[in-house]
């Protein structure tokens, strides 16, 4: 079994580069199946689930290598449009590849999606959409069988919700349909931009990106083969800046956006931290004196406050002088973290959507802890380093969906953090 062994209580300092964004690459080769092409994607961050989706590429009949940080793929000779069920389990972003072996073969066949267990999401806003687009669903036994070929035509399709997935599977499938599809109430994170970035290197014709209205003007065999560099993961670099928050000290971010992380920045800012945008893609932060916390943070689709961030944020919260209160919209099970930061000596009430982040009198204590979740996982390091004695952090193959080299990343900033892993 691996670990992340944790002795904390060191102030960070130094720079660190931000790796590619996990929500980005993903969906982006899902988008490689509709080229027919070979697709340079540059900064392509290691993690098991692009491993997953590599994998997924492969068996449709593609091919996939990776050449330093980057992964080179080749879908020419797509055959398949089945997804075995014991791929699409392994990640959420699995069901992206539904409207990209739609477009790309005119039938799609896979299960339910797997991933994180954050509590219900149903993807029928991503069914419904295809449905709009002209495909033809069966749903029997926990698998789906869409259908549509020739059929697929552009539509005009409004969301009850600003999904993210579904924006991006409405996206990959209507570069395939005839006609222009309009989305009103799209998603508009960062993520979503990327992928139209990257569409429009493959050829399609797209505007809108960004706004909660996206329009698509589609057509087959109009896409080709491209490169392109996903954007940094903002992520990642939330749950640094609440590393350094937590621990102490000073530290340069590079590879994220800074007004892609207003939400988060201006959070730690009104808890008590200096944050500086110090470049077009890059951020200082610096913490000298404790915390103070009293915010509210309330998580929302972008651009309001990221659920992702939400864990990594509270760990850092947990060392603060005062109370802070958060309230979850986006997933009811997004509090599983909690259990484990109270382990650690933390004060946090939690009652439906609503923690209560109180006061840790006696400061945070390093012990054994689990991570249940990708985000909470990176939480529990947040508050390790800013814990007094040894902490032991297990369950890292949730790390290991969306951070490429934590240990190592922290490490570089100070912190006392290392991987061991038993060769037993």
């Amino acid at each position: 079994m691996s670990v992340i062994l944790v002795e904390g209580g060191k102030r960070l300092s130094g720079a660190v580069t931000v790796q590619g964004a996990k929500n980005s690459v993903l969906p982006i080769l899902a988008a490689t199946v509709l080229s027919g092409g070979v697709c340079c994607v540059k900064g392509c961050p290691d993690l098991s689930d692009v491993d997953t989706a590599a994998q997924i590429i492969r068996h449709l009949g593609g091919e996939v290598r990776r050449e330093g940080a980057d992964l080179v793929v080749d879908t020419r000779c797509i055959s398949r449009c089945e997804i075995p069920e014991e791929l699409m389990r392994q990640m959420r972003s699995s069901v992206m590849f539904l409207g990209a072996i739609l477009g790309r073969c005119g039938e799609a066949v896979c299960s339910q999606p797997g991933g994180c267990e954050l509590g219900p999401r149903p993807i029928d806003l991503h069914l419904s959409a295809l449905r709009k687009l002209g495909a033809g669903i069966e749903q029997r036994g926990g698998r789906l069988r869409c259908t549509g070929g020739a059929a697929l035509r552009g539509a005009e399709i409004t969301l009850t919700l600003p999904s993210v997935g579904a924006t991006e599977n409405i996206m990959l499938c209507a570069c395939a349909a005839e006609g222009v599809t309009v989305i009103r109430n799209a998603a508009r994170e960062p993520e979503i931009v990327d992928l139209a970035r990257f569409l429009r290197a493959m050829g399609a014709r797209i505007q809108g990106e960004g706004s909660s209205t996206v329009r698509i003007e589609g057509g087959r065999g109009t896409l080709r083969g491209c490169e392109h560099r996903v954007i940094g993961d903002r992520i990642v670099c939330a749950t640094y800046l609440s590393a350094v928050a937590c621990a102490g000290g000073e530290a340069s971010l590079i590879g994220a956006e800074p007004e892609q992380l207003a939400a988060v920045t201006g959070v730690l800012r009104d808890a008590g931290a200096e944050i500086l945008a110090t470049g077009p893609d890059a951020l200082t932060i610096r913490r000298d004196r404790p915390l103070e916390g009293g915010v509210v943070v309330r998580t929302s689709p972008y651009p309001g406050f990221p659920t992702d961030a939400q864990p990594v944020v509270m760990a850092a919260l947990c060392n603060a002088r005062r109370s802070s209160l958060f309230v979850e919209t986006m997933f009811e099970n997004r509090y599983r973290h909690v259990d484990e930061l109270r382990r650690m000596g933390a004060d946090i009430r939690v009652e439906d959507r609503v923690a209560v982040v109180g006061v840790t009198e006696n400061g945070l204590r390093g012990t054994a802890v689990t991570a249940h979740d990708l985000r909470g996982g990176g939480a529990l390091c947040v508050a390790a380093l800013g814990a007094e004695g040894p902490t032991i952090l297990t369950g890292l193959s949730h790390i290991r969906r969306g951070y490429a080299s934590l240990p190592e990343d922290l490490r570089s900033l100070g912190a006392d953090i290392a991987l061991h892993t038993d060769q037993n």
